[in-house]
């Protein structure tokens, strides 16, 4: 089949190389110049495990193209993706959609004939109608379908999710849009991956309710890690507790400063919006929205404390920056509040992160010092803060931090230690939730 994907953003570069794999003639469009020559080089403009490889193995195979010419890329094309971004709108929290109706427009002006134009950015209930209108209203004689086919792809583990999906799911309401859809699938059929005919509304809610639902999951249990750290409890054999129950499940029971990325944060305030706007407001996500900013302010707080009530003239060392380990995305990560503030109140930042630190130097204040590796951040540090869980510094021995620091402090975000041998190494150790 001949895909044509409009957006070589992360879901868009991710989902066209995995199409392409499953043997698609696959042609990405991409406007911005620097990404599109980037791509055409084969230099990945985002980090994620193994896409490199599989972004140069399908250009050499002739089955992935990357261009800015929407009227070529969907000539012959039998489905069209639009994998624009949906930022929030500044101001309301409301998803932008000007890139969706705009690509939707320009596919509407190029296609010669029928195809299925399939939604696969995250947009709000009432998307994939708008997109038909539009299409109608530029080229009222052209037959095509609307379909919306979100993404539900984990950064840093994003190939694997799309390869071996634990769902694909589908809005189309034609026999003709859902036949197209099933051979672009098939791959996943063949490998008995469970794949979701649904309307279009319902599978653009699918999406917003499957975040929602797992952002709920990560604030509950950093509600939980607070009530522990006050009754004396462990917060990891809580969550293993109520995790090995089949209902609940093991996933997203991790305590930590908040959750960030590219989708929680946006896809829950939207969610809120969107229900809002319904007349059916959704009271738990709204508080899973304030909770969740009201933890990431508050961590830079515990640093402070630990530090005995001020960081002023004080170094601080910070391992990790991205919002989470295995991707260079610094979007809401929870270490923009927290080095800011540590930054507004006197301290010397010197931080490290294996992927992240070109993407957070526009975004942190002038001053942090971006160290070559973790023990140059360690290094003279007063104070330890770990805030993402790279696995490097997991492999970091108490005794060899201990021997790099000026002081003894260690505000632990994530858990990756253990707190008795860092107290036999002679640290003052500050865990989530844990007694």
């Amino acid at each position: 089949m001949h895909i044509a994907m409009i957006g070589g953003g992360y879901v868009g570069l991710v989902s066209g190389a995995c199409l392409a794999e499953f043997g698609n003639d696959v042609a990405v469009v991409e406007v911005d110049p620097a990404k599109l020559d980037a791509l055409r080089d084969g230099r990945m403009p985002i980090f994620e495990p193994g896409l490199d490889r599989l972004v140069t193995e399908n250009m050499a195979a002739g089955r992935l193209s990357f261009g800015n010419d929407i009227a070529a890329a969907v000539a012959g094309a039998e489905a069209v993706f639009i994998a624009v971004g949906t930022p929030s709108r500044r101001g309301d929290g409301h998803a932008d959609l000007s890139y969706v109706y705009a690509a939707a427009e320009q596919v509407a002006r190029a296609l010669a004939g029928y195809a299925v134009i399939v939604t696969k950015s995250t947009v709000p209930v009432g998307t994939g109608r708008r997109i038909a209108e539009i299409v109608r209203e530029v080229r009222p004689e052209l037959a095509f379908d609307v379909a919306s086919n979100p993404e539900f792809l984990r950064e840093g583990s994003a190939i694997a999710d799309f390869m071996r999906p634990d769902r694909v799911v589908i809005g189309a309401e034609t026999e003709r849009a859902r036949a197209v859809m099933r051979r672009l699938y098939r791959p996943l059929y063949l490998i008995e991956a469970p794949i979701l005919f649904t309307g279009i509304e319902t599978a653009e809610l699918t999406k917003y309710a499957a975040n929602a639902f797992l952002a709920t999951k990560v604030t509950f249990i950093n509600e939980m890690a607070d009530l522990c750290e006050r009754v004396g409890a462990d917060v990891h054999d809580v969550a293993r507790g109520i995790g090995l129950d089949g209902r609940i499940g093991r996933k997203f029971l991790h305590p930590g400063p908040g959750f960030g990325g590219s989708c929680f944060p946006k896809d829950t305030l939207a969610l809120v919006r969107i229900a809002q706007d319904a007349g059916a407001p959704s009271r738990l996500v709204e508080a899973v929205v304030a909770v969740n900013d009201a933890r990431k302010a508050g961590m830079a707080m515990r640093i402070i404390a630990a530090s005995g009530g001020s960081v002023r003239g004080r170094t601080v060392g910070v391992l990790g920056l991205t919002f989470k380990p295995e991707t260079d995305d610094m979007r809401d990560s929870p270490s923009l509040p927290i080095v800011s503030r540590l930054v507004e109140d006197g301290a010397v930042v010197q931080a490290f992160d294996p992927e992240g630190m070109a993407q957070a130097r526009p975004l942190l204040p002038d001053g942090v010092r971006y160290c070559r590796d973790a023990m140059d951040a360690v290094t003279g540090a007063d104070v330890l803060v770990v805030v993402t869980e790279w696995n490097e510094f997991r492999a970091l021995s108490p005794e060899r931090l201990k021997a790099a620091m000026r002081g003894a402090a260690v505000v632990d975000l994530r858990n990756v230690y253990d707190p008795a041998a860092m107290r036999q190494a002679g640290f003052v150790y500050h865990a989530i939730g844990r007694p």
